[in-house]
């Protein structure tokens, strides 16, 4: 016979004095019916209940701990009533459990008949466009891309292209050095490229060389320190200035559309010879004047010329035999023209409103 069972709940010390079976199992018909009656409101209530008929110092485990208590005769039907109410607060927890889970996957169900959220598309850089946008139209007679390193040595940049070390075209262009070695330089044009090409590609030679250039200018609305660059080498057998204008003239077309007007005026560049600068009617005002122009109908878009001779025999090419054109253009020049850009600090400032601008253009 069950003398005494004690149990803790929150802390509070309970005493069920069971003089008898029927005592034990009216307890547990009230803890049963306490049980079966419990509708919890949130997780926190169902813990509690947890805690109090299953946890370590619940009911149930207090109550069989009882077990030790009870006369050998009485052992088993105590058990056996004990066991039920055991089996009877699991599964109303494990019932409850599985509500609750089944409630909070259907609050987070995804409805898949709902539009999804839109994604930003990014955008290439307008200089990015420009620049493949030249180069493919090179490409398409016949140039192949050419690139070379950004630090150059004073041969590939100046010497090897008809400026010596005392030349005066050296002044031309304020020249970042690297201070621990001054014969090492932050490239100033792509012309280092075409240099390296003609010193290692076999003839005939046809390539275009983009890429970022340097130069130690101040930085405002018209001029920065770093820019970019697009730089054609022909070099071939009977390669004339007709030769020069007519490639010219199919990238205006390319480039700017067939109504486009083209003027050269003579000019000079240290590895040319002759030498000219481009000019094509405003894309803005159609030549009658305005500020993108400087109310002169024309805006400069490129300098080009023969190869000088003495560039050419600099790596061992017979200027008896071979002749050549060269021709060199700003990319940000280029995109200031098509796209009307009047500030060239827009394109590193990494402002996304401008960026946003060229979406959808490749």
């Amino acid at each position: 016979m069950l003398c005494s069972i004690n149990y803790l709940h929150n802390k509070s010390q309970q005493s069920f004095y069971l003089c008898a079976m029927s005592t034990l199992n009216e307890q547990i018909q009230v803890l049963t019916a306490e049980i079966n009656a419990f509708v919890p409101q949130n997780a926190a209530e169902l813990e509690d209940f947890r805690i109090k008929f299953l946890g370590t110092k619940g009911l149930v485990k207090s109550l069989l701990g009882e077990m030790k208590n009870v006369p050998v005769d009485q052992k088993k039907e105590a058990g056996q009533m004990l066991n039920a109410f055991k089996q009877t607060a699991e599964a109303k927890y494990e019932a409850l459990q599985n509500e609750f889970a089944g409630a909070d996957a259907s609050a987070n169900k995804i409805d898949l008949s709902l539009p999804g959220t839109p994604t930003s598309i990014g955008t290439r850089h307008p200089l990015r466009v420009v620049e493949n946008q030249i180069v493919s139209i090179f490409e398409k007679i016949g140039f192949s891309v050419a690139t070379g390193p950004e630090i150059e040595d004073d041969w590939h940049n100046f010497t090897s292209l008809n400026m010596p070390p005392d030349h005066t075209a050296r002044d031309m262009q304020d020249t970042f050095y690297v201070a621990q070695n001054p014969d090492w330089v932050l490239r100033t044009h792509t012309s280092s490229t075409q240099a390296r090409v003609m010193e290692t590609q076999e003839l005939p030679i046809r390539v275009i060389c983009p890429g970022r250039v340097y130069r130690n200018e101040t930085i405002s609305a018209r001029a920065h320190c770093f820019f970019h660059q697009c730089e054609g080498l022909y070099i071939d057998k009977n390669v004339s200035f007709a030769d020069l204008k007519q490639t010219l003239y199919y990238f205006v077309t390319e480039m700017f559309g067939e109504n486009t007007k083209v003027r050269f005026r003579p000019s000079y560049f240290p590895f040319t010879e002759p030498s000219a600068e481009m000019d094509i009617s405003c894309t803005v005002c159609g030549g009658k004047g305005c500020n993108l122009c400087k109310h002169s109908g024309w805006v400069e878009i490129l300098g080009c010329g023969m190869v000088h001779p003495n560039m050419l025999k600099n790596f061992g090419i017979d200027p008896e035999i071979y002749t050549g054109f060269a021709f060199g253009m700003g990319v940000e020049r280029i995109t200031q023209i098509k796209y009307q850009v009047n500030d060239l600090r827009l394109y590193s400032q990494n402002d996304v409103r401008f960026l946003r601008q060229f979406q959808g253009i490749y």
